[in-house]
């Protein structure tokens, strides 16, 4: 039976839409849900290399939930039908997309829950909050050395060094 490759969980804002004003050269634009948004289609080609050639298996973990495969994926260039990640029972604790339930930050109650489905299979996980949620996910990244997290700056979004640094990973 072949090993699964490497879960890539993957956030929208931030990550992939970046914050920025200006639209660098060679970058798209478009508005979704009301919001607009701005991406690097070199980087979404990239990663949907990724997941098309079963280097990583992509996985949405992102406030826009299933909105992401819906209005999102088509357009940026990356492929549907991706699993997505719910935020079951939380609320929302202000601005910027944070989500809080009883024992935390959504996203790291799934991203345990993806690693504790498959113990031992390698996570990359890439999103702009884990440098504000370091507090909550320290302990867990320390004892779970599988997992490889890239938080980009919310202003650039992913850039092709971060993911230079995560094929480096994964050929590791």
């Amino acid at each position: 039976m072949a090993t699964p490759p490497p879960v890539l969980l993957l956030d929208v804002d931030g990550v992939l839409n970046a914050v920025c004003r200006e639209l660098p050269e060679g970058w798209r634009r478009g508005t979704f849900n009301g919001y607009v948004l701005s991406w690097d289609p070199t980087v979404t080609a990239r990663l949907r290399e990724w997941h098309e050639s079963g280097r990583v298996e992509l996985q949405w973990l992102t406030t826009w939930t299933e909105r992401a495969d819906q209005l999102l994926a088509e357009p940026m260039g990356l492929p549907r039908g991706l699993r997505t990640h719910r935020r079951e029972g939380m609320l929302p604790t202000g601005f910027g997309g944070e989500w809080r339930g009883v024992s935390g930050w959504w996203k790291l109650a799934a991203a345990r829950a993806v690693a504790e489905a498959e113990p031992g299979r390698r996570i990359v996980w890439i999103d702009d909050d884990l440098a504000v949620q370091a507090e909550d996910t320290s302990e867990w990244l320390a004892a779970n050395g599988q997992v490889l997290v890239v938080a980009p700056d919310l202003v650039r979004g992913l850039t092709h060094a971060e993911l230079d640094r995560v094929e480096a990973w994964l050929d590791a």
